[in-house]
């Protein structure tokens, strides 16, 4: 399985490097910023799956560009764990307000760090404990790129593969085409938006093939949603 990529915002140097280290000890891809403008750029070029977000920073501090980011669509969904000092009640609340994720309160021992950020990428979708996502009778194996229901496999294209893939792991979510265009194809190539529904409609004549095209559901006027059965 591919490791999982957070990004590491901390101003202070020392801290910053003794976070690295103790995220690559644990198995996590990272890359680091000493400030927000360091940290947008980083952003916006590999889409990190978690940002570890020092709360006092330069310039621009961490809780406002967390409340910044979860009010941009294309990065609501990025996960945000704030680290910081602070330890009042009602800095915590502050944070979990403006739409972070979690709070880690200085001095910290890297177990707990480590579980906090797992425990996060969970709930978020992002991280599974098995190379397989499970859902409904489907299962996606992200090591041998197969695509299965009730044990039956199906035949679908990488694209197609990697579309799935991404309904999967953000069930009952509505994406416009740009959005899904974004996150599957990724923002450097340019497609035509009615490139998604080519690829949506293959997806959906696959999964008919075993009674589950509904699965894949059309939102009028705005895009599409991988939606579960009840």
């Amino acid at each position: 399985m591919s490791k999982f990529n957070i990004l590491v915002v901390e101003d202070e140097d020392a801290i910053r490097e003794m976070l690295t280290m103790v995220l690559q000890q644990a198995d996590f891809a990272v890359q680091s910023a000493p400030d927000v403008k360091q940290a947008q750029k980083i952003l916006e070029e590999s889409s990190p799956d978690l940002l570890l977000l020092d709360w006092m920073l330069p310039v621009t501090s961490g809780v406002e560009w967390a409340r910044r980011l979860k009010n941009n669509p294309d990065h609501r969904d990025v996960p945000i764990i704030l680290l910081t000092a602070r330890g009042e009640e009602e800095d915590k609340v502050k944070g979990l307000e403006i739409g972070a994720d979690d709070y880690v309160t200085k001095p910290f021992s890297p177990k707990e760090l480590v579980a906090r950020i797992r425990a996060v990428l969970r709930r978020s979708g992002r991280m599974h404990d098995l190379a397989q996502i499970v859902l409904d009778g489907l299962v996606l194996d992200t090591e041998q790129h197969r695509l299965s229901i009730d044990g039956r496999q199906l035949t679908v294209s990488p694209t197609e593969f990697r579309l799935m893939q991404f309904f999967m792991t953000h069930p009952d979510k509505v994406y416009s085409r740009s959005q899904l265009l974004d996150q599957v194809w990724g923002r450097s190539i340019y497609i035509e938006e009615r490139t998604v529904d080519v690829h949506i409609r293959r997806l959906r004549k696959v999964l008919a093939e075993h009674g589950r095209e509904d699965l894949v559901q059309t939102v009028r006027g705005f895009g599409y949603r991988f939606s579960m059965r009840e």
